[in-house]
């Protein structure tokens, strides 16, 4: 393959608008680059969690967790794909459940969820719930963007990202080390305890 990027700056974007891959001209302001960053960012999120991972070495992930995050970034990017060329497939049904699969491996680790989790914890953890909630996003604007025009995403895109957050939920729980940073619970009780010292 030859250097398919030869020139970074085109000045083309200048007026607020970028080409597509079919030629044409959209506004940077329209929605569907909203979706598409939110999905550059959320993918870029993974890359920290990937790299924190690599800070970790001490911490005992299992090896496919690690893969998983790598092919979830490919994921990503094969979404962005579709937006840009929505002749393009880059998700299907089959990663949904792989991603659904991989929750209930997840979970079978995990003990019973008995109240809301704070996205806390360490480092590793913290930044897998920058992650979801960025997913969350994502989600929002997909959705959005669905009702807006259904031909520009697919709906397979949508479902992916929904389910990907809900990984990204279990992810945060699995990589919590109990021998040193445990999960922190919402206190229901706050602010009575705050009430309480008046």
């Amino acid at each position: 393959m030859g250097n398919r990027l030869s020139k970074i700056y085109t000045r083309t974007g200048d007026d607020g608008s970028t080409g597509m891959a079919d030629g044409s001209r959209v506004s940077k302001a329209d929605n569907l680059f909203s979706v598409m960053g939110d999905i550059d960012e959320l993918n870029s999120h993974i890359g920290l969690v990937r790299a924190q991972l690599q800070h970790n070495k001490g911490q005992s992930i299992e090896k496919e967790f690690s893969q998983a995050l790598v092919i979830i970034q490919h994921l990503l990017f094969n979404i962005g794909g579709e937006l840009a060329m929505p002749e393009y497939e880059g998700v299907n049904a089959t990663h949904i459940t792989w991603l659904e699969q991989q929750i209930d491996v997840m979970n079978t680790t995990l003990p019973p969820l008995k109240d809301f989790i704070l996205p806390t914890g360490s480092v590793l953890v913290s930044q897998l719930h920058v992650a979801r909630t960025i997913c969350r996003r994502a989600e929002r604007q997909a959705v959005l963007l669905q009702q807006e025009r259904p031909q520009a995403i697919r709906s397979t895109a949508v479902s992916f990202i929904n389910r990907l957050s809900d990984w990204l939920f279990v992810a945060a729980r699995f990589c919590t080390d109990p021998n040193k940073v445990s999960e922190v619970l919402w206190d229901s009780q706050v602010l009575q305890k705050f009430a309480d010292k008046k």
